[in-house]
Formats: C-alpha cells, structure tokens, sequence
C-alpha cells in the first residue's frame, strides 16, 4: 500500500501536550515539514521561550535552546553567528514576542540577523491564563479585559506590517491556520522563510494566525471561525516584505 502521508523527521514521537482544538500542533508540523523539505535535517536549532511555546523543545527533532520570556531573538542570534551554517529559528507566541520581548523582535529585524521567526498569534497569553496580549483585538474580553479592550488599554500591534518597515528585514508574511487551504498556503511561507534563511538574505518572520479555544471560551470550531471572520479582519493576510 502506497504511504500517502507520514510523520515528518523532524517531530519526535512525543505526544502533543497542547490544548484541543489549539492550532499549535498544526504550525509545529509544517516547520517540522519544511526543516526536512529544505535538508536541514541534523543542521537545526531552534530556541522556544516562555510560554506555550516552551513546550516544542518537546516536540521538534532538532537542537532546542530555552530563552527567557521575549529573550529568543536574541539567543538566536548568538547561535547563528556562531554557527553560521546551522538553520535557527524562534518560535515565540504573541504575548512573549510583542510585549516583554518587543526590544529583542525589532533589533533582531533592524540588524537584518540571518534568522528566521515563527511568530504565532492568537491574540491572548494563552499558558499565564488568558490575560490580554499586545494583539488582543478592541472589544475582545480576556481575564485582564473582562468588559472587553479599550483605547486605555492601548491599541493592538500590528507586528508584521511595523517590522516589515525596517530595512534589515528580507520576508515578512502574515499567514491563517484557520482551514485547509490557509494551511496549505502557510506551509509555503514558512518554507519560503527558511529558503531565504539558507540563502543568507536576511531575517525572516512569518506570523501565523492561530486559534485558542480554552482562552477564547469557545469551541474549536468557533475558534477557527473566529480567527478567519475577526482576526484577519484587524490582521490582514499576505506578504508585507519580500527582497527576492
């Protein structure tokens, strides 16, 4: 019988630990896919920080390096410029990458480090408890936002369209987990991401559009209609840096 679909190399056999309906797991295995469709296998490193993302460590055949919260960009550049070779990437959700490591995301962008940055928003801290993240949508409740954000709150950032001004930045892509065929297309990008990475064109991010069911209170449907009908209304899909 033909083997039409398999686990890639470089996810270990590890349970998934994350909650249901949480697209985590999707965006772990289109990394894992384009690490090994790149060759890269044996030549990884990736650095999780604090937050849901701590667990891929877990999850991903490859070296890992732990960072302090909102400190992985700057880890990985460490390791990239020690070995230049090695393909190494974040992998950091909104709360960690726009908030206590903002400074760490823009520097790392603005020097133009050969890194590449899977940037996962879901629009809440989803570990902590649900409290609101710098990209929690206006009116969206949390635990810290009961009655839902307000302009006291502050205004959500827009993460890809800001870095995607700076001239050290080679691909910036804000891409859906949402369905199918947004998967499909993510998949892409995140290669793409790591295609540039190998060339040495730079830095790479591509912010994926997730969902979190637990934190939201809804089910994994709702969640995933939210992410399409609301998220991507605020956070629109597409390319917003492309060197080539």
């Amino acid at each position: 019988m033909a083997v039409v679909f398999q686990k890639s190399k470089m996810l270990t056999d590890t349970p998934l630990t994350f909650c249901a309906g949480c697209t985590h797991g999707i965006a772990h295995r289109l990394v894992a896919e384009a690490l090994e469709e790149i060759g890269a296998e044996g030549n990884a490193c990736g650095v999780a920080p604090v937050g849901c993302a701590v667990f891929a460590y877990k999850f991903f055949n490859c070296d890992m390096q732990q960072a302090a919260h909102g400190r992985a960009p700057a880890v990985a550049t460490g390791i990239k410029r020690c070995n230049p070779d090695t393909i190494v990437f974040t992998y950091q959700g909104d709360g960690d990458l726009a908030s206590i490591g903002a400074a760490e995301i823009v520097h790392a962008a603005a020097r133009g480090e050969n890194i590449t940055v899977i940037f996962i928003n879901n629009a809440i801290y989803g570990m902590t408890g649900g409290q609101m993240a710098p990209t929690t949508l206006p009116g969206q409740r949390s635990t810290t936002t009961p009655l839902g954000r307000n302009q006291s709150h502050g205004n959500p950032i827009n993460v890809s369209e800001m870095l995607a001004q700076l001239k050290g930045t080679a691909y910036i892509e804000r891409v859906s987990l949402a369905d199918a065929g947004s998967v499909l297309k993510a998949k892409k990008a995140v290669k793409k991401a790591f295609e540039y990475q190998k060339a040495g064109k730079g830095f790479t991010m591509v912010e994926l559009l997730s969902s979190c069911p637990t934190n939201w209170k809804m089910n994994p449907i709702e969640a995933c209609a939210f992410v399409k009908k609301e998220l991507t209304n605020h956070y629109p899909l597409g390319v917003f840096k492309d060197i080539k």
